[in-house]
């Protein structure tokens, strides 16, 4: 059993910087799939970004490509989401996600969740 903790959302300005992190305990995180989903005010929970338990394979949503970085320090057991030029839109609570297996992860079945951390973005 993975437990999941994020950090890191705040209020931020538009095209400020922002890292979120989440933290792994009870399991082999190094041998799991992690990733971001997010969900904003009434809309469904929306897959972001996934990375493979070695870090050598990502998918991005197209939606955030080229503003949002995935990367993991398997030593910390953390996954980090590395968010640039932010926009209102991108306001949400972010969940992180793992799954023993990478393709399942985007389909948000069957994964460990995380609490959320809320992320604002002021225009």
């Amino acid at each position: 059993q993975v437990q999941l903790v994020e950090s890191g959302g705040r209020l931020v300005q538009a095209g400020d910087s922002l890292r979120l992190s989440c933290t792994a305990s009870g399991g082999t995180f190094s041998t799991y799939a992690g990733g971001w989903f997010r969900q904003a005010p009434g809309k469904e929970r929306e897959f972001v970004t996934s990375i493979s338990s070695s870090g050598a394979i990502k998918r991005y949503a197209d939606s955030v490509k080229g503003r949002f970085t995935i990367s993991r320090d398997n030593a910390k057991n953390t996954v980090y989401l590395q968010i640039n030029s932010l926009k209102p839109e991108d306001t949400a609570v972010y969940y992180c996600a793992a799954n023993p297996l990478l393709l399942k992860l985007p389909n948000g079945n069957n994964n460990y969740w995380g609490q959320g951390t809320q992320v604002t973005v002021s225009s």
